[in-house]
């Protein structure tokens, strides 16, 4: 998942950067826009705590929101938080090169799904 991710489709585009975990601690930041501005930005941060992995995200740089992590039988990782009103649900799982993320409400409706291939691959 470190590195840096970017899915684009026309005129729009998103993007994730991770670093690589060093002492149970990776930092991200993510954006989107299209051709004339950056519409939205992230940051977000997994840290290993006594229970699991716990995703952190700020989207617009406020606060920060925790979503613990909850079982996975997909293969992939996957962060619960249903008291949060949306998203609910976020995980992340790799298809060969690729790095999908998902959000969606805790039960995995209202899905919004990325595709992102490595930025400069």
């Amino acid at each position: 998942m470190s590195g840096c991710w970017q899915q684009v489709e026309g005129e729009r585009w998103s993007e994730e950067c991770w670093t690589i975990d060093r002492h149970g601690s990776m930092l991200g930041s993510g954006r989107t826009g299209d051709t004339a501005k950056v519409r939205s930005f992230e940051f977000m941060r997994i840290e290993r705590g006594p229970n699991g992995l716990v995703f952190h995200g700020g989207p617009g740089g406020q606060g920060w929101t925790p979503f613990p992590q909850a079982p996975d039988s997909e293969g992939g990782v996957t962060f619960l938080n249903a008291e949060h009103d949306y998203p609910q649900r976020i995980r992340y799982w790799r298809e060969g090169d690729l790095l999908k993320a998902e959000v969606s409400l805790a039960d995995g409706s209202q899905s919004q799904t990325w595709t992102y291939g490595r930025m400069g691959g």
